[in-house]
């Protein structure tokens, strides 16, 4: 990578840019409080290098004081160059875990040829996870999904599953004993693939589900990224409508009291209007500000972590 004047200048405002992203997050979920511990998942790939790497300069300079513990999971997969992280983390000087499990040998087991095998294993790493995070104090678990991850999540839950349901920003574990937090939610995959270059992280590809090309997530994820070459802004407007929720005009009773709706009764978000269109050329887009914002609370963030530390 080129280090010209001009590369430093862009590589200098990319990173400002990601932590801005990440503060941001930090702050409008209030992610992190002072004494937590953080669990940063590692995996080897780009977007948890880059989730490691923010943290750790935003905790230098944090409001807040925060420990770290970076945790990769081995799985026993073959080939796995066991001694990239251990090598790279012992350089940066943050403290480490590497945890063997052969879950591996369990997917290929249960999950027969040329089936999909990330649900299996994503659910027995997640439970690692969760014995880790508890076995050493842990009280959030950060894990390293991107914007795109979230709008992906977003549209299998629609087209496959039926459900109106994201990857949330926050979230607590369906055993309630983790708070599991993923501060690059307002980042753009292309800005990490981006970071990943200027950085030189050590990536290290997945064997076990990289071969395989008709992931319904790949699907999607190719659906979403010639939506955002062909429709500029597409892809912020619908991460915005994710933080802009009208229960009234979607069609789930348990979200909302339609049985309760009477004549005369005002509703906190408006009446009968099916598309907003008169608000639009007046409303500039996250793609236009740069910026992302609550746009329905009133309440505001109690710790700013992108201010200085006194």
């Amino acid at each position: 990578m080129s280090h010209t004047p001009k590369h430093e200048y862009e590589n200098n405002k990319l990173v400002k840019r990601l932590r801005h992203q990440v503060g941001a997050a930090i702050n409008d979920f209030q992610m992190i409080a002072d004494g937590d511990k953080i669990m940063v998942c590692l995996s080897g790939g780009k977007d948890s290098y880059a989730l490691l790497d923010i943290l750790l300069r935003l905790q230098k300079s944090a409001p807040v004081r925060f420990e770290i513990l970076a945790v990769n999971l081995d799985q026993k997969q073959p080939g796995f160059p066991e001694h990239i992280l251990p090598n790279y983390l012992s350089s940066l000087n943050v403290p480490f875990k590497i945890i063997e499990e052969d879950t591996y040998s369990v997917v290929k087991r249960v999950i027969n040829e040329g089936k999909t095998t990330c649900g299996l294993c994503s659910r027995l790493r997640r439970g690692i996870l969760y014995r880790v995070a508890k076995e050493n104090g842990c009280t959030k678990i950060a894990l390293g999904h991107h914007r795109d991850d979230i709008l992906e999540t977003l549209f299998l839950n629609m087209f496959y599953g039926g459900k109106l349901k994201a990857m949330p920003p926050k979230l607590l574990s369906d055993n309630g004993e983790h708070i599991i937090i993923r501060p690059l939610a307002y980042v753009k995959e292309k800005d990490l693939i981006r970071f990943a270059q200027t950085q030189n992280f050590p990536i290290i590809p997945c064997n076990l589900c990289g071969s395989q090309p008709n992931l319904q997530r790949q699907v999607i994820k190719d659906m979403l990224q010639q939506w955002d070459k062909t429709f500029p802004g597409r892809i912020e407007s619908m991460f915005s409508a994710l933080q802009n929720v009208i229960p009234s005009h979607l069609a789930d009773t348990q979200l909302f009291n339609f049985v309760a709706l009477q004549q005369g009764q005002k509703l906190p978000h408006g009446g009968d209007t099916a598309f907003d269109r008169e608000y639009y050329p007046n409303t500039p887009t996250l793609a236009q500000t740069g910026e992302f914002t609550q746009l329905a609370t009133t309440v505001k963030p109690i710790i700013n972590i992108l201010d200085s530390r006194h």
